[in-house]
């Protein structure tokens, strides 16, 4: 037809869309929801990068005690730049967290709620910073999953950092009133005092909380990093905790040199998977045990099948957390490669090989990330 140019069908992009249609007969409004839903990821990813930076410039907290403000104002409250404040707040804007009314901002209330320590309520803002610290190893990942091997616990500089904050949120502040009265009679035995050792226990918060509420009980915790055992060692020393001890330790052959009937209490919260060889670190906990003590552990809640993943309200992103960390990290030491999302089926499985003759599954409301399994030697 006159006036209506003919479409070219040597034109290769053209004769590969209509390939697709004729051999996958794609449904149009399938491709049109993942294709919103796509943009969706994209927008979240960028805002979970804007509100790691809201967080970690005090932002939101500013914002929330300055209340409606200009960006100017709120970068004078804040002590930041303005130019890159504005920007921010832009962003806060487009992603329904701030609201603006001409040069006027507001922080929502849902976000002042979540974002911020007011109210008494949790500041979860804090998980957004994993998004930008996996980010900074992409490309070292990348070549793992070319190469294979592992990235090392010293390419996360700031990884103890973030873990510090939600190990505050999901161990520390629960610890003596919901995570130790899973155990019948422990808060008793810690006040008589017994012998505790924290596998994995990063910067000790734990610890010195356990060590400063029930002094007449002795700690001990290894972690494989020697820069977390030297803050754990000096709040430890400034705290004058001297119940309390820290090692640096590789727990590789832990089922050969862990001390044989030690402790009356063994804990590892969220670090088991982590372990180059579980397997090992789980049977030198049993050894270490006293025939009569008790392994609580705290580790990702989860289905070992990926199928039965699908609807878990974490699932993309502990999955994420587990490729870009938790799995390469053992994989750099020549370990399993476990991962955080083992799920609960292989870490029963795992608690029943390293001898252990009972086990009990909770959880706890305040938790929904993780199991709490109770392990008992036995006989």
């Amino acid at each position: 037809m006159e006036g209506l140019s003919q479409p070219d069908n040597n034109h290769p992009n053209l004769l590969k869309t209509m390939c697709l249609a004729c051999e996958t007969k794609i449904n149009v409004a399938d491709l049109d929801a993942f294709s919103g839903h796509y943009l969706e990821i994209l927008n979240h990813g960028a805002l979970a990068l804007m509100i790691s930076i809201g967080h970690r410039t005090g932002l939101f907290d500013a914002l929330n005690t300055s209340g409606p403000c200009t960006s100017e104002q709120l970068a004078h409250a804040a002590g930041l730049n303005e130019r890159y404040v504005r920007e921010w707040m832009g962003a806060m804007v487009a992603g329904k967290i701030v609201e603006c009314k001409g040069d006027t901002f507001t922080l929502s209330e849902a976000p002042s709620r979540l974002f911020t320590n007011a109210e008494g309520s949790p500041n979860i803002a804090y998980l957004s910073q994993y998004i930008g610290l996996l980010g900074e190893v992409e490309t070292r990942i990348v070549d793992c999953f070319r190469k294979g091997g592992g990235v090392s616990y010293s390419a996360y500089p700031r990884f103890h950092d973030v873990m510090a904050e939600d190990s505050m949120q999901s161990v520390v502040e629960p610890l003596i009133e919901h995570i130790l009265p899973l155990v019948p009679g422990l808060i008793l035995a810690l006040q008589n005092g017994i012998d505790v050792l924290d596998v994995g226990c990063g910067r000790g918060r734990a610890l010195h909380l356990l060590a400063a509420t029930f002094p007449a009980s002795r700690f001990t915790g290894y972690d494989l990093s020697e820069t977390a055992i030297a803050f754990a060692v000096d709040r430890a020393d400034r705290a004058e905790l001297r119940n309390l001890r820290f090692e640096t330790r590789d727990l590789t052959h832990f089922h050969c040199e862990a001390p044989e009937a030690a402790y009356d209490l063994v804990t590892a919260f969220d670090a088991i998977h982590d372990q180059a060889r579980p397997d090992n670190v789980l049977a030198g906990i049993r050894r270490s045990l006293k025939p009569t003590g008790i392994f609580l552990m705290q580790d990702i809640r989860a289905a070992s099948n990926p199928a039965d993943n699908r609807d878990h309200v974490l699932g993309p992103l502990l999955y994420t957390i587990s490729c870009m960390h938790c799995m390469t990290t053992s994989l750099a030491q020549g370990g399993m490669g476990l991962g955080a999302m083992w799920g609960e089926g292989k870490a029963i499985a795992f608690l029943q090989e390293a001898g252990f003759q009972h086990i009990d599954v909770r959880v706890l409301e305040h938790d929904i990330q993780n199991n709490y399994y109770l392990a008992y030697p036995g006989n």
